[in-house]
């Protein structure tokens, strides 16, 4: 993940400006299904990464599923 000029977001701040679950978006950190950094035992986000990461995985999942 690029970081340089990039605004990193704790995981409270990202769970509030996504408003979802701050549990959810640590679980996916932690499977390596989101872009983050940890840094000791703390995490930070690019809100943009998350933000298309979660954008290709809505899109992708929408084409698994079979339209009547």
């Amino acid at each position: 993940m690029e970081v340089s000029n990039q605004k990193l977001l704790s995981l409270p701040a990202l769970a509030e400006s996504l408003k979802l679950p701050r549990r959810w978006l640590k679980c996916e950190a932690d499977a390596g299904r989101i872009p983050h950094l940890k840094i000791g035992s703390r995490y930070r986000f690019n809100r943009e990464a998350v933000e298309t990461t979660l954008a290709q995985r809505a899109a992708a999942s929408e084409k698994g599923v079979a339209r009547a």
